[in-house]
């Protein structure tokens, strides 16, 4: 039994103006050789998170596929962080299999005092190769703790204990090198269609912020350039009175996705009457986006338009 590394670049393998390979990344990980599997690496593209695409991330969903239909136990893939909380719901979406599929980075490179990539390694890698840990979907491992795809989101641009999941915590933890599962979420239903890179450059989708005296015109002759829309709102799933009939037009042409800016909680559905409020907006045509925050709904979205699957279905397992 094996465990398949794919290595992604970012902060993780970030030596000056080179990066590491998958076995130098490696080699500078104390613990792996009494994992009691092998790690076969894979080194994908060295390219930092901002540059990712979903296209990009679902090769690699493709190959790790490969992996654990040759006997691999589980996957792990390493990458930059600031787009990690993204590429895990995507493969949280995508990915069939019982096998972990386990997500990690750093946030202090190789060449720092203190570098955090190593033990995120050996943390991942005994995830992966954990029965405990098999039909949880796609997981995110940092600082020994283990966070559910659909909930973690990055909380802060320098610390390394930036992952957190702000409406359930982590569902496990990495003690004394065993694999410690707190609690077990029900895996939802992915997403059912494959997604073509074509597909998928054929239905973009735009995300806006909601902010204070908001003008509204970015959101000007959207429906001639996107597929669809998510839509950031304040609080509870709020915005400007006078950008609610805007609104209502967009949904009237391609899918509106409400969701909060807040970063933590859920949409309401029945508690604000006013123009602009929730129940204002639902009623234009705008589709609940639950507790899902704006940059995992864009990514569902997108899906959901290059595969065809039902919307609305999909977004309400989140409410």
């Amino acid at each position: 039994m094996s465990v398949a590394l794919f290595t992604l670049g970012g902060t993780i393998a970030m030596v000056g103006d080179g990066r590491l390979t998958g076995a130098e990344l490696t080699a500078a990980v104390p613990g792996l050789a009494e994992l009691g599997h092998a790690v076969e690496i894979q080194d994908v593209e060295k390219v930092s998170s901002a540059n990712l695409t979903m296209a990009k991330m679902l090769e690699v969903v493709d190959a790790a596929s490969k992996a654990v239909a040759a006997g691999a136990t589980g996957v792990v893939v390493t990458q930059g962080t600031d787009s990690l909380e993204e590429t895990a719901f995507l493969v949280d979406q995508v990915w069939p299999h019982p096998q972990p599929f386990v997500l990690t980075g750093a946030m202090r490179n190789p060449t720092l005092a203190g570098p955090d990539g190593p033990a995120n390694i050996v943390a991942a890698c005994r995830v992966a190769c954990s029965p405990a840990a098999r039909d949880l979907g796609a997981l995110v491992v940092f600082k020994e703790e283990i966070h559910a795809a659909r909930w973690v989101r990055k909380t802060h641009s320098t610390s390394t204990a930036t992952f957190v999941s702000p409406n359930v915590g982590p569902i496990g933890h990495v003690v004394e090198d065993q694999v410690r599962i707190l609690a077990r979420p029900v895996r939802l239903d992915g997403v059912q269609g494959s997604a073509e890179p074509a597909d998928l450059d054929a239905n973009q989708v735009a995300l806006y912020s909601m902010t204070m005296d908001d003008d509204g015109l970015l959101l000007k002759n959207l429906a001639e350039t996107h597929r669809g829309l998510v839509v950031a709102g304040f609080g509870v799933g709020h915005v400007p009175e006078k950008l609610a009939p805007v609104l209502g037009e967009l949904a009237a042409a391609m899918p509106v996705v409400l969701t909060s800016r807040t970063g933590a909680g859920s949409i309401v559905r029945n508690t604000y009457t006013s123009a602009g409020s929730e129940i204002d907006l639902l009623q234009r045509g705008l589709i609940d986006g639950g507790f899902l925050d704006p940059y995992k709904a864009r990514v569902l979205l997108r899906l959901l338009l290059a595969t065809d699957d039902d919307i609305t279905a999909a977004f309400a397992q989140y409410q």
